[in-house]
């Protein structure tokens, strides 16, 4: 999950649809305008036929679950997001997430919501524990502590249950890298929205993590991450929209949906200097590698 300038509400235009078609490996499909089947059925109109959606806290991840339960493209992942487990250990006043406002529930209810979680990723369509990581952007020195245990625990909770793991890393590279290091990934990891430079490309690609681009590798101020994308093998790379955020240029700003991936892809063949079917085959086989579908 991140952030938008979001104004104009206006949807996109749906773009040429692909000759191949490829999937979303990273949306929030809850956070959307429209039903579940209109969404779905505007992406699979230009060539976008699955989803991975993503579950950010307990509610969210149960409403991928049942979502993924009911829709055969639709894959889920389940996790507390990196902002959420400092919310549910030193409480959340404003009520920023869905889970609306709370007092401080301690570890306890950290371990609580993690057993949630480890449940649900035990079901058959759920295919990731994610979106977990670090976020030292939105998250101060106090809230450290508890995002990292909540990382920890979701590295456990993926290799326990054979499941991919889906990071979400914000101004936390060198950290996030470490406790994967530490820990020992899971045999299949995505670095989801992905925005390390190219000497960090190289590092993941040397241990084999998928690296998934999104809209804003489109953006006139994203040199460093079309570096990245260059240095990104072909066969490790995945595209996302993080919908409804992360909208690409030239809508930046506007409502993103899976539909829109096309845009993104295109974009990203012309910095890997690939032809878009070729890009599309290989994002197409990479996603169902690593999610296992």
């Amino acid at each position: 999950m991140s952030s938008d300038r979001s104004k104009d509400v206006t949807p996109p235009p749906l773009p040429a649809p692909l000759a191949v078609p490829v999937a979303d490996s990273h949306t929030h499909l809850d956070m959307q305008s429209g039903t579940v089947e209109e969404g779905l059925a505007k992406a699979a109109s230009v060539g976008v036929t699955t989803v991975v959606q993503v579950g950010c806290d307990v509610n969210g991840s149960r409403w991928a679950a049942d979502t993924a339960a009911a829709h055969p493209n639709v894959h889920a992942t389940v996790a507390l997001h990196p902002n959420e487990a400092p919310r549910i250990v030193l409480g959340d006043p404003d009520g920023w997430s869905r889970q609306g406002e709370r007092s401080a529930g301690g570890d306890a209810a950290l371990d609580e919501a993690l057993a949630d979680i480890d449940r649900l990723a035990a079901l058959p369509h759920v295919k990731g524990v994610g979106e977990t990581g670090l976020d030292h952007f939105r998250t101060g020195p106090e809230g450290i502590a508890a995002q990292e245990r909540s990382f920890r625990a979701h590295i456990e909770i993926a290799k326990r249950h054979g499941k991919a793991l889906v990071i979400h890393d914000r101004d936390a590279h060198a950290d996030v890298l470490r406790i994967l290091k530490e820990e020992g990934a899971p045999e299949r990891t995505v670095f989801h929205c992905y925005s390390g430079d190219a000497e960090m490309a190289r590092i993941c690609a040397e241990n084999g993590y998928f690296m998934s681009f999104a809209g804003n590798v489109t953006f006139k101020n994203a040199q460093p991450l079309r570096d990245a994308l260059v240095a990104a093998p072909r066969e490790l790379v995945l595209v996302e929209t993080d919908a409804p955020f992360l909208t690409p240029a030239p809508y930046r700003g506007r409502p993103n949906a899976p539909y829109l991936v096309p845009v993104t892809l295109r974009a990203m063949a012309a910095v890997k200097g690939l032809d878009e079917d070729t890009l599309a085959a290989a994002i197409s086989a990479n996603t169902a590698r690593a999610f296992d579908y």
